[in-house]
């Protein structure tokens, strides 16, 4: 099984050497490591020059355009992604592999994770715990860290990329595209460090996050699940008419 690691990166320059080198110190080898830079202004370019790396430089498109970027370029058939500003623990792809040998007919899968922030771990709260996502269990809130996913290829061909007119959300979304016709299965160990508390962490300075929840749950409207998703939306717009804002189903 080889596999392609994914790093979207924007002016995270002292973060993204440590993100490659999790990837590069992988107790199994990641044949692909491609960093896709979205438009940076502060050096990354110059400072991954000498990395033996896949590198894509872009204009400033959002990070959806750039993950779809590295999916667009990857050349092998499973794909796993990591925040440029995350951190894989060394058996993280071990992990993986391990679990889709012994289970073959499986495309996906993701891990528990640490967070972290001025060198301590925040403690989880309960609706941060892990457990195996189903589509109507993950309609309230995003389940499966970006940076834990684990995928084949062939995933995206028949579900799409991550949708670039989401400014926020796009992996709820995206997991909720994949859940409505896969499973994903938890391994259920913290096998990667996020780093909470610095600045262009995009869901924590997006106002009214849930506005984009509820455009993603609209393309499911017309699902075997469109009762639990109109329930899910007259929730989120409840929550939204407390700032004079809804959105009509």
């Amino acid at each position: 099984m080889k596999i392609t690691a994914i790093i979207p990166t924007y002016n995270r320059k002292n973060f993204i050497l440590d993100a490659i080198k999790s990837v590069q110190n992988q107790s199994l080898h990641v044949k692909q490591i491609i960093v896709v830079d979205d438009g940076s202004t502060d050096g990354t370019r110059e400072l991954l020059k000498n990395e033996d790396i896949t590198y894509i430089y872009q204009k400033n498109r959002g990070v959806s355009s750039a993950r779809n970027k590295g999916i667009q370029a990857a050349k092998y058939e499973w794909i796993a992604f990591l925040d440029s500003d995350d951190i894989w623990h060394k058996d993280k792809i071990q992990e993986h592999i391990s679990l889709h040998v012994n289970s073959p007919l499986l495309k996906a899968s993701y891990t528990d994770e640490v967070w972290m922030r001025n060198g301590k771990t925040i403690n989880k709260k309960k609706h941060q715990k892990k457990d195996e996502p189903t589509f109507l269990n993950s309609l309230r809130l995003c389940k499966i860290g970006v940076s834990t996913f684990f995928a084949h290829k062939s995933i995206f061909d028949e579900i799409g990329l991550f949708d670039e007119d989401l400014k926020v959300c796009e992996d709820y979304d995206l997991w909720l595209r994949i859940l409505s016709k896969y499973d994903i299965k938890l391994i259920n160990k913290e096998l990667i460090t996020k780093q909470a508390g610095h600045e262009n962490q995009l869901s924590f300075t997006t106002p009214l996050i849930d506005l984009y929840r509820v455009k993603a749950l609209k393309k499911h409207l017309n699902s075997p699940f469109q009762n639990e998703v109109v329930e899910e939306i007259e929730y989120k717009n409840s929550i939204l008419s407390r700032h004079n804002t809804v959105s009509k189903l």
